[in-house]
């Protein structure tokens, strides 16, 4: 298993905890969540470098890079739902959009085909990771005990920001759908 591989497991290993960092209550552990999803980004980051610059571009690694992504930004959305900071309906789209692109990627594999990911779909990664960052610093403001009016004014940007997450989460799987349609649809 080469090193770009190995920093895709990696990063499912840091997204399990990342997660349990979320849950434990104080400050310091909103600190230590944040170090621990940022050391995940830099792993996303550096597989696709490594793969590409020692020519180790895997089969494995095509298929498994956006996985491990999923598992961590959804393993976020997922608490930041549990825990009322967004609201379900943002995961949801998120979740199914992922759900359909995960399925056409594995018809895909059926057809012997491996589809790598998209600039669009990376984009949409981009914009997921920076939102997941945002709601860290808010939970971390609200454990420090700023005042209500800074976690308000940080809470409506949180929200904001995710509404452009969902708008660029759905933007992507479209342009994916689009881009891949022969694959479930057949030739013609």
């Amino acid at each position: 298993m080469n090193l770009a591989n190995k920093l895709t497991i990696s990063r499912i290993i840091l997204a399990s905890f990342f997660i349990l960092a979320l849950f434990i209550k104080g400050p310091g552990a909103k600190f230590m969540a944040m170090a621990i999803f940022l050391a995940a980004c830099v792993t996303d980051y550096y597989d696709g470098y490594f793969a590409r610059k020692t020519g180790g571009v895997t089969s494995f690694g095509k298929l498994m890079d956006p996985i491990a992504d999923k598992i961590l930004i959804l393993g976020a959305f997922l608490a930041f739902v549990e825990m009322e900071i967004i609201p379900a309906w943002m995961v949801i789209i998120i979740i199914a959009r992922e759900l359909v692109i995960t399925g056409i990627r594995i018809l895909a594999l059926s057809q012997k085909k491996v589809l790598a990911a998209e600039m669009g779909g990376k984009h949409k990664t981009i914009s997921q990771m920076v939102a997941v960052i945002a709601v860290l610093i808010f939970l971390i403001i609200r454990d420090l005990g700023f005042g209500f009016r800074y976690t308000e004014i940080f809470g409506a940007a949180v929200y904001l920001l995710m509404l452009v997450t969902v708008g660029m989460t759905i933007t992507s799987g479209i342009s994916y759908m689009v881009r891949n349609k022969d694959i479930f649809m057949g030739d013609k």
